[in-house]
């Protein structure tokens, strides 16, 4: 068990139970918000370890939280990853040019992979 935060910014449930599932089973702690807003009052109020962030999302899209989130001194080191349906070049180079650490497909990515990229980038 280790003390990090992992911030899930998902709108849909069976997902956000199953991410919830992965997550806590390799030891994080996790927290859920599901929209943008959300999202955004949960990084400034609860500095988590890591963000992943669904980018289609109600309110304020993944685009506009990366942008955001990015552009606070107090809340910019934090690392996001980009967990999205989105598969087009375009969206990952803007997920980047945003400040996004990783895009992540969700069709693509294994619970496996998730783990080790995200305890990679934790231990970085």
């Amino acid at each position: 068990m280790n003390d990090k935060t992992i911030l899930l910014i998902e709108d849909d449930l069976p997902l956000i139970r199953m991410y919830q599932v992965i997550l806590e089973k390799a030891g994080f702690k996790v927290k859920n918000a599901l929209d943008g807003e959300e999202g955004i009052k949960k990084i400034n109020d609860d500095k988590p370890d890591l963000v992943l962030l669904d980018v289609i999302l109600p309110k304020k899209d993944g685009f506009e939280v990366l942008k955001e989130v990015k552009s606070n001194q107090n809340t910019a080191k934090i690392p996001i990853f980009c967990l999205t349906v989105l598969h087009q070049e375009e969206d990952m180079k803007r997920c980047k040019n945003l400040g996004a650490d990783d895009f992540l497909i969700k069709t693509d990515v294994t619970p496996d992979d998730l783990i080790s990229k995200i305890n990679s980038r934790l231990s970085s």
